[in-house]
């Protein structure tokens, strides 16, 4: 039986989904599957081989029931049509109970089992109520689902600052870490309004060659480092870590940009150290110092001399 990576949803998760019996699917196929929320439409990424299910964390399994039909397709293009009013529903009724939450989303399964609202809030919100109302007013299973503001830009965003869609939307089936230390090893702008996504956060394409701009700096002397090369010994001052290049001042306070094959030996690694191994001797002079003040005095007359 053959099994396929799906992506469904409106989070756009990926699934490990078998057939019936010897059905194929194509690569971008739309199908109808089974999953563990109910019937939800997808679509067909790629064969399940042993690679392509080692990429991913945790993913969820279900089955494809069949492709999408003409009729599946009108369905559904109604059900989509009908979310602006249920969302606007769905508002009205957590206004009127003032509750502190933000409504995102809202998602129809195609079976028609439940339906998800997606919202924001600082903390647990109390929507037991909410969860009555709307299940009589939709007469349906409603299923409440707190997201972060990396969710809310996966479900509302369109297109990043690269001009192309944002990759939460896309490709990203989880929101990886993101630090400015990332930021800072690739010599990006420091500027918030520069590096932040549609999310307010760290934009998540910081990372995807933080990896490799670590592995090139391990090639590379230390910031600080003394070096010898062919003109001499010099002090790095700065690093170019994707072209390889160091920028060295020489003994005659000179600044030239060099390749890193030129430096010939790194006579000592990073002078951090030894400017922190200097600082622990002086405190440790300071504290033996105020040792040996606050050392008791022999009082006069108590020497050797008395017993004599």
């Amino acid at each position: 039986m053959p099994k396929y990576v799906v992506r469904y949803g409106i989070l756009r998760a990926l699934g490990v989904f078998g057939t019936r019996g010897n059905d194929s699917y194509p690569r971008g196929a739309s199908v109808i599957a089974r999953t563990n929320r109910g019937l939800e439409v997808g679509d067909v990424l790629c064969e399940a081989t042993d690679e392509a299910v080692s990429t991913l964390r945790n993913p969820s399994h279900g089955q494809i029931l069949r492709g999408m039909s003409a009729d599946d397709n009108n369905e559904f293009s109604h059900m989509q049509t009908g979310v602006r009013e249920a969302f606007e529903i769905c508002q009205k009724y957590a206004e009127k109970l003032q509750l502190p939450m933000q409504l995102i989303d809202i998602e129809h399964l195609f079976g028609g089992e439940r339906i998800v609202i997606y919202y924001l809030a600082e903390g647990r919100v109390d929507f037991r109520e909410l969860v009555k109302q709307l299940a009589a007013e939709f007469q349906t299973r409603i299923e409440m689902r707190q997201v972060g503001v990396r969710d809310e830009a996966k479900l509302l965003a369109d297109f990043g600052d690269c001009g192309k869609p944002v990759c939460c939307y896309t490709h990203l089936s989880e929101m990886p870490p993101v630090s400015v230390k990332m930021a800072k090893l690739q010599k990006a702008t420091l500027d918030p309004t520069k590096i932040s996504g549609r999310c307010g956060r760290l934009k998540c394409c910081l990372r995807y060659e933080y990896n490799m701009y670590e592995e090139m700096q391990k090639e590379l002397p230390r910031i600080g480092s003394e070096v010898v090369t062919e003109k001499g010994r010099a002090r790095v001052l700065n690093q170019e870590i994707l072209t390889g290049q160091l920028l060295i001042e020489t003994e005659d306070h000179r600044r030239v940009l060099i390749d890193s094959s030129e430096v010939l030996t790194v006579i000592k690694q990073n002078s951090g150290t030894v400017r922190q191994s200097n600082r622990k001797s002086a405190k440790s002079r300071t504290s033996d110092t105020k040792k040996s003040k606050t050392a008791p005095q022999r009082p006069k007359g108590s020497s050797d001399e008395a017993n004599d």
